[in-house]
């Protein structure tokens, strides 16, 4: 069995991706639902961005030479039993800092300022006054909008402190320190609410901290390339296929790096979307040239779900049957000594297995189940330091078609958890062909790329209607599509009632067994994307 210590680090560790620029910000994380928005806002300005835990103490920081630190938001009070904190050392280090609301209080209160409840709490858009605009403000008008959500805020600056910018109820909207570079911002400039707050960022990042702007992804993929082709040298790997974009990417770069030593194993379970398999097929051997399995698993997967209908047990025994399908097909395949995952950015920091990461788990990830461990593989996972939408933009940088890059998510457990209730062969094929009308239809209508997520349901319900002047009883159907740019919060699209028309008539029309659809207008939270 492959020692987990000593897996290849070729998926360019945060170390690594910051040696391109030899500039890196530190994000802090103290609970804040936007900590990952704020790393992605840090990159999108050129910045490499790091998302640590919030308790490593200032020496640890400071051997990761960061140009600058961002302390994120957090639910908590400064105040309170318990809060998160950071090392009051670090405000000492000489490293630029931006406290964002809950990491602004931790700052001002570490040095000196009072934190208290509000007399009116800030929810929403307010109107911020700008009384210096330069530095971290400059090239600001004197007033703009900015999105507020606290109930604490700094009521007291210390003497050592100077107010920038202030609201109607909160005099302490944006401070300095006026001897260390502390800056502290109690709305939140990384969200497009604030729809100057990416120029606020910019200021921070090349005003305060110096920065160059030098990370970019083209520069990313060839260190990648040339890291994964010296640390895997003649040996194979095994790379898993889902027809998704993260396992597409993983995939051209070890090409570009490996070229003949990688073959990808695509597990066909049945619970694909319309003509997916073939997709696969002529995609991968169009553009990668590679040594491409298909494991036909249709039966196995139907015949293992036969009777189930909750979800968890469903995503479970499909899991452990795609391991035993994959581990089948991987041992035909001679000197493999590596896997490749697709392994993202937020999975590493959501499952808690960043090294830095926050301590708390908050999903387990496995974009193949347990197999590194069971088959003795070393892990490879080229992406695990990049947000989707980067993803995205290196698939594109590789030459991979737009249609592959751009394609929608989809869950592991395939359809399976789109047809609520028992799973059928016959129940698939109503929800594959309904899918595909949605999906095209939305295509033709031009509006695919400014959804996030588009598909149907097929509900375990039927409905009484009316066709050719005879009494049905058939199955109703759910279509539901999603706008969100991190598909941790989400909202529904609002589609034009045309298209809505359109797609429903030809469900109810071409697929046989459908004689009811409906739309799913519900946000996330507190609804989740996928119904099961």
């Amino acid at each position: 069995m492959a020692d987990a210590s000593k897996a290849v680090q070729n998926d360019v560790s945060s170390d690594d991706s910051a040696s391109l620029s030899e500039e890196r910000i530190l994000v802090l994380d103290f609970g804040s639902q936007y900590a990952q928005l704020i790393a992605r806002r840090v990159r999108e300005q050129n910045v490499f961005c790091e998302i640590i835990r919030h308790d490593l103490d200032a020496d640890a920081i400071a051997r990761k030479k960061p140009a600058g630190i961002i302390l994120s938001g957090g639910p908590s009070s400064v105040y309170a039993e318990g809060a998160p904190k950071c090392d009051p050392a670090l405000f000492k280090l000489g490293i630029p800092v931006l406290g964002i609301c809950y990491g602004m209080q931790l700052a001002c209160n570490s040095l000196g300022s009072q934190v208290g409840h509000c007399e009116a709490r800030e929810y929403g858009r307010a109107a911020l006054k700008i009384s210096q605009p330069t530095g971290l403000l400059a090239g600001l008008p004197a007033e703009m909008d900015v999105w507020m959500s606290h109930g604490d805020q700094v009521n007291q600056v210390s003497e050592d402190f100077v107010s920038l910018a202030a609201t109607g109820t909160c005099p302490f909207a944006a401070v300095q320190h006026q001897t260390l570079p502390v800056f502290g911002l109690q709305f939140h400039p990384e969200v497009t609410h604030t729809p100057l707050g990416a120029t606020i960022l910019h200021n921070f990042l090349y005003t305060v901290c110096g920065c160059e702007g030098r990370w970019h992804l083209a520069d990313f993929a060839k260190l990648t390339i040339e890291r994964l082709r010296e640390e895997i040298g003649d040996h194979r790997v095994i790379c898993g296929l889902s027809g998704g974009v993260d396992s597409a990417v993983t995939a051209a770069l070890l090409y570009k790096a490996i070229g003949s030593q990688l073959s990808c194993i695509l597990v066909d379970n049945g619970l694909l979307r319309k003509d997916e398999q073939a997709a696969v097929l002529s995609e991968f051997t169009n553009h990668f040239k590679a040594d491409l399995h298909i494991v036909d698993a249709e039966d196995r997967f139907l015949e293992t779900l036969a009777g189930i209908t909750e979800p968890q047990e469903k995503r479970k025994r499909i899991g452990y049957l795609f391991i035993d399908c994959f581990k089948e097909e991987a041992t035909k395949i001679s000197g493999a000594k590596y896997l490749a995952q697709g392994t993202l950015y937020p999975d590493v920091i959501e499952s808690g297995a960043a090294p830095d990461g926050p301590a708390a788990t908050i999903k387990l990830h496995h974009n193949v189940g347990g197999l590194p461990e069971q088959l003795g593989f070393e892990l490879v996972e080229p992406l695990r330091d990049l947000f989707k939408d980067e993803v995205r933009k290196l698939g594109i940088e590789l030459g991979l078609p737009e249609q592959l890059v751009w394609r929608h998510p989809f869950p592991g457990p395939g359809l399976a958890v789109r047809c609520l209730g028992e799973v059928t062969r016959d129940k698939l094929e109503v929800l594959r062909e309904a899918d595909h009308i949605v999906v095209s239809e939305i295509k033709a209508a031009g509006l695919y790329r400014q959804t996030s997520q588009a598909f149907v349901v097929l509900l375990p319900v039927q409905s009484v209607g009316v066709m050719g002047d005879a009494r049905t009883y058939e199955n109703a159907v759910a279509i539901r599509s999603v706008n969100t740019d991190d598909f941790m919060t989400a909202d529904w699209s609002h589609l034009p009632y045309d298209l809505l028309a359109r797609m429903s008539n030809r469900i109810i029309n071409e697929v046989r067994g459908v004689n009811r659809v409906c739309y799913d207008i519900s946000s996330k939270p507190p609804a989740t994307i996928e119904w099961e």
